[in-house]
């Protein structure tokens, strides 16, 4: 083909793909998030400053491809496993759990939905990848650490399936933790209880009170009495667990922003509440009110009636998304309704930490971490089936996951690898286009 013939193909390609992102873009941004200019515009400019930040805040463009793309792998369809959705490199982190334990695992459940847990490593594979291409690493290494998570995951799922661990206790503490993990966790033990509880408050006249900032400012008055309104029902699930009404007094309220990527647009909101009598209020909790809304995976797989039976409430399918993947659960977890919109509620963990990208300076780093991570997407897969109390599956999803992945884990773990290198490539290419789109939109 002459090099004319060849540059219109390629211009030809890249329109085709310009108009798919368009298109996207103004269906999820625009219609579906009801995003206004202005959110529009901080949310691209967050995507905008990196292909794993683009990659971070368009779930809806990765699930349009790989939900069209055949692959060997998927577990039957009629045997879906409860997925994270939006699985990422910074979906990891440490926190306190239930028991004062300090772990390190996935956090982040707004995306929880059936589906195959191929997904998920797809997800992640692409992940880990562009983290790789920030470390400037070549695409041998860049194949090894992602080998190395898909590895770490198919022998601890097998671990499950042959009953030589059980999802249910499996944790990553400091004592199972290695490098960097474990120091993050050694690391937060230092810190005290009331960490972020001085920072994000302070001592006034009325009493301990959320302190203005560029991200956290105090609620209108419209927000207050729509969130007192709504409190009573989530006193109920706190009462039906045996809580005390008193511990869950609303001492002030403000709106958090800043956060995130892909939830831009959706309010969230700190709650400071009573958490006993101890002095200065020391002893008191934040609450993190988030609004959810359908997740990106539902728009692009079976519709599954059941489900939405039971999680028709999108905060009640968030929490129980948490409470089946998780060990040990957040004993504040619970759910509310503002008018239409839908909320889950949270503690915001004084001990809630993420490994930075730039502590991991090597390659041995880098596979120490991604190795951890991936025993935790098995455990997370493993728990969310028929012996978890919140489970909704009928069959132990540790099996049909097995019997997905086959016998030979070398030829499992090398196609999803050279796929996820070759998505990357996409990947790149599709942040070139939203740049030049987005950049020519904010001029208009």
């Amino acid at each position: 083909m002459n090099p004319q013939l060849t540059e219109r193909v390629k211009q030809t390609q890249r329109k085709l793909r310009k108009q798919t992102l368009t298109a996207i873009f103004d269906e999820f941004d625009g219609k579906l998030m009801e995003l206004d200019r202005k959110k529009r515009t901080e949310k691209y400019r967050k995507m905008a400053s990196g292909p794993f930040s683009f990659f971070r805040g368009s779930a809806y463009l990765f699930y349009f491809d790989v939900t069209r793309e055949w692959f060997p792998y998927h577990s039957q369809p009629d045997r879906p496993t409860w997925i994270q959705g939006d699985l990422h490199f910074e979906n990891f982190g440490a926190f306190r759990s239930e028991t004062g334990e300090l772990v390190y695992d996935v956090n982040d459940f707004d995306e929880g939905y059936l589906g195959s847990y191929l997904y998920d490593l797809l997800r992640m594979s692409v992940s880990i990848a562009l983290v790789c291409r920030i470390k400037e690493l070549p695409p041998e290494a860049q194949a090894n650490v992602i080998t190395t998570y898909l590895q770490a995951y198919s022998k601890q799922m097998r671990r499950f399936a042959k009953g030589k661990d059980d999802p249910a206790t499996f944790s990553m503490n400091e004592e199972r933790a290695e490098g960097h993990i474990r120091k993050l966790l050694k690391k937060l033990r230092k810190r005290k209880d009331q960490h972020f509880l001085e920072k994000v408050t302070a001592m006034m006249q009325e009493g301990r009170q959320f302190a203005a900032s560029e991200e956290i400012v105090p609620a209108t008055e419209e927000e207050r009495a729509a969130l007192l309104q709504a409190w009573p029902q989530y006193l109920q699930a706190m009462r039906e667990r045996g809580a005390e009404e008193r511990h869950f007094r609303i001492k002030d309220i403000a709106v958090k922003h800043g956060s995130g990527t892909a939830s831009i647009g959706l309010d969230r909101f700190y709650v400071l509440i009573e958490g006993g009598d101890g002095e200065q209020g020391l002893d008191d909790i934040v609450l993190e009110v988030k609004e959810v809304r359908v997740p990106v995976p539902a728009y692009f797989m079976p519709y599954d009636e059941s489900f939405w039976r039971s999680f028709g409430h999108q905060g009640n399918r968030v929490i129980t998304t948490q409470q089946a993947m998780h060990h040990e659960a957040d004993p504040y977890l619970g759910y509310l309704s503002l008018g239409e919109r839908e909320f889950y509620v949270r503690e915001r963990s004084p001990y809630k930490k993420r490994l930075k990208l730039e502590s991991l300076e090597t390659v041995e780093d880098l596979l120490q971490v991604v190795e951890g991570m991936g025993s935790l997407t098995a455990k997370m897969h493993a728990r969310a089936d028929a012996d978890v109390e919140h489970g909704v599956l009928a069959y132990h999803s540790e099996a049909e996951i097995v019997r997905a992945m086959g016998n030979d884990e070398d030829t499992f773990c090398a196609s999803v690898a050279q796929w996820a290198l070759s998505y990357t490539e996409q990947v790149e290419l599709d942040y070139e286009l939203f740049v030049e789109w987005s950049g020519n939109r904010r001029k208009r």
